[in-house]
């Protein structure tokens, strides 16, 4: 495994396993064969309800905790938002069994985000969470997050796939010391991805699969990816892309598929603004 050292020098493997729309009922098995398969960063968060089950397979894995990099996040707090924050983080940390976080992310870009952000400053200096950061946040409210507050977010989870690359985010990202990392690099399947023409060329060339192919084009970027599966076998496919490198023509020809929108739903329209704003987690 590779891996990326985040700016406060905490390191992060640059390919992880996610338990996103997994549910609670099949996680643990999921978590368990991905563990086996040998994924050591794994990626939840309250709002996806299913942080006990991965909690109950890393205490069953006998993995030590220190080979682990755990990640969850904090789903948009009421009033006052300091306290709810550190409420929330502890109902986490709860759920998933543990002493401290490997990072700990504001999953939404609402409500309160400089009383939840400086809550999270105080769990980041107390080492309840090695490190902080952000997810969803555009270049515009990311730079505010950055300029206003002493602790700079190491890592911003956002949609990053072949179809919306986000390469000026992860370059302004790359100016402040934020690593990228991607959520939905499999675009979900949309676009045909798995049976583009160019990505299964570019496969073929190599002797892997499409899903290969966007994983090492996402980590030869230096974009930190977490796919998803429940299937031991494309979790092994998934963690085998670091035996070969794309070209410099093959990297051009992925960047080339960039069609510069959200396939799934812009964080700053004001319907989903209003839709995310208003749904609450019972955490």
């Amino acid at each position: 495994m590779q891996n990326v050292t985040l700016n406060n020098g905490v390191e992060m493997p640059v390919l992880g396993f996610g338990v996103y729309q997994i549910p609670a009922e099949q996680t643990e098995e999921a978590v368990t064969a991905a563990l086996a398969a040998g994924y050591r960063l794994l990626d939840t968060a309250a709002a996806y309800q299913n942080e006990e089950a991965v909690g109950r397979a890393i205490k069953n894995s006998g993995i030590p905790r220190e080979e682990l990099f755990v990640t969850t996040k904090l789903w948009v707090q009421d009033a006052p938002a300091e306290e709810n924050t550190k409420r929330a983080f502890q109902t986490s940390l709860n759920k998933l069994g543990l002493d401290y976080l490997d990072l700990y992310l504001m999953h939404q870009p609402y409500g309160d985000v400089y009383g939840q952000w400086r809550a999270m400053q105080n769990l980041n200096r107390e080492g309840l969470a090695k490190a902080i950061g952000v997810a969803n946040f555009y270049p515009d409210r990311l730079l505010d997050l950055v300029l206003n507050n002493e602790i700079t977010p190491a890592v911003n989870q956002i949609e990053t796939h072949p179809f919306f690359q986000r390469t000026a985010d992860q370059e302004l990202m790359r100016e402040h010391g934020v690593q990228i990392q991607s959520w939905g690099g499999f675009a979900e399947g949309k676009n045909d991805i798995f049976t583009h023409p160019v990505l299964s060329e570019i496969g073929k060339a190599h002797g892997k699969s499409v899903a290969q192919v966007v994983l090492r084009w996402l980590t030869q970027r230096g974009v930190v990816a977490i796919p998803k599966s429940v299937r031991p076998e494309r979790m092994a496919e998934n963690i085998d892309i670091f035996d070969f490198e794309l070209t410099d023509d093959q990297m051009a020809a992925v960047a080339a598929l960039e069609a510069g929108n959200s396939l799934f739903f812009d964080h700053r329209d004001p319907a989903m603004v209003n839709w995310l704003s208003a749904r609450r987690v019972d955490a």
